[in-house]
């Protein structure tokens, strides 16, 4: 029997960064296979998760939930029949939905000896109320369908912000173990305990949502009006504009006040696909930076809207001095590291609404 992890989180989270420490704490000796599914064309992490022995499958050209089902469920047979790993983590897009992401794992349980360890979502706890707000439909999704929730990020947070930030996923989710110590407080018991508690209501979730699905996730046929209400994925009462946002299965508008993110990206259920909402901009560049042009670039990126609404833009790069820089950016922060030697330089950009012309510019492509 092969154990999967589900490594979820919205955009710049902190996903790798916990995987990294499952795999040294959590998991060490295990025979492990990272399967990777990066949003957009160019894969950046690649490497630094490859340095700790991970085989990684990479597959850029979409997400998982919607438009990779058929090869997801191919790739996960093929790391199974040639790896025979003890655990596969799988690390979905950060626009993916945990939901569709389990589904498309439990539809290869047929053909495969698998079972789902852990649901683990990884939230930056800064973030989780604007990303609630502004992007619920794949935010909620991934808090409502964990097992175990991790908040990343506590460490740069006041108590009542982390105290806040529970209760925000707590509404959601009752049931998931949630990690709010900071993990570099974090041994590997606690972790481990964190886990295991999460594994115990994995069938619960399991259940809950196979009877879910079977009630109200028919997205082929049609419901009476009081059906979709209560099918509704979120059951607590939002504003007015978060309702025309909720994921029913029915016709919607979006009006003016509506902050789902995602105006005239709904197909005719109302139902998102990440490549419907999100757009993912990635190149290749060989142009080498100096530090004024990266701080300029990346403060550009945080502190403007001028290139569409950013919610990631990572890369790695050369500078002018020869050496070599990682950045990562959310939203109003970001982070520059020394980085290894590439091929060449590379970046890539998420969110909505980009501006691409005016990023070909600003990155000097």
């Amino acid at each position: 029997m092969t154990k999967v992890d589900i490594i979820s989180g919205f955009l710049g989270a902190g996903k790798t960064t916990f995987i990294k420490k499952l795999i040294e704490e959590v998991f060490p000796g295990e025979k492990l296979v990272l399967i990777e599914n990066e949003f957009g064309e160019i894969g950046i992490d690649g490497g630094f998760l490859k340095d700790a022995g991970v085989e990684i499958t990479e597959m850029n050209s979409g997400c998982i939930c919607c438009t990779l089902v058929g090869d997801f469920s191919k790739a996960l047979q093929k790391v199974l029949t040639e790896y025979q790993p003890d655990r596969v983590i799988i690390e979905p897009s950060g626009v993916g939905k945990l939901s569709d992401v389990v589904k498309a794992i439990e539809g290869v349980k047929e053909e495969a000896d698998i079972e789902i360890d852990g649901r683990i979502t990884v939230v930056d706890g800064k973030k989780a109320k604007i990303y609630m707000r502004n992007f619920g439909e794949f935010f909620e999704n991934q808090v409502e369908h964990a097992s175990t929730i991790v908040i990343s990020r506590t460490q740069m947070m006041k108590d009542e912000k982390i105290e806040e930030c529970v209760h925000i996923l707590r509404e959601k989710n009752p049931d998931a173990a949630i990690i709010s110590t900071p993990w570099e407080e974090l041994g590997k018991e606690a972790v481990q305990r964190a886990l295991e508690h999460g594994a115990e209501i994995e069938g619960i979730l399991e259940e809950h949502h196979h009877h879910e699905e079977e009630e109200c996730c028919d997205h082929e046929h049609h419901h009476h009006h009081h059906e979709e209400e209560e099918c509704c994925d979120h059951e607590h009462h939002h504003h007015h504009h978060d309702e025309e946002c909720c994921d029913h299965d029915h016709h919607h508008d979006h009006g003016p006040d509506c902050t789902c993110g995602c105006h005239d990206h709904h197909d005719h259920h109302g139902h998102h696909h990440a490549d419907e909402v999100f757009t993912s901009w990635g190149k290749e560049t060989a142009h080498k930076y100096t530090e004024d042009e990266l701080d300029f670039i990346l403060k550009a990126l945080t502190e403007t809207e001028a290139y569409g609404t950013i919610l990631r833009a990572k890369g790695i790069i050369q500078m002018e001095d020869g050496s070599w820089k990682q950045f990562d950016m959310v939203p109003e922060e970001f982070e520059i590291r020394a980085g290894q030697a590439d091929y060449t330089g590379r970046l890539c950009v998420i969110g909505t609404d980009l501006k691409e012309d005016e990023l070909m510019k600003l990155f000097h492509i």
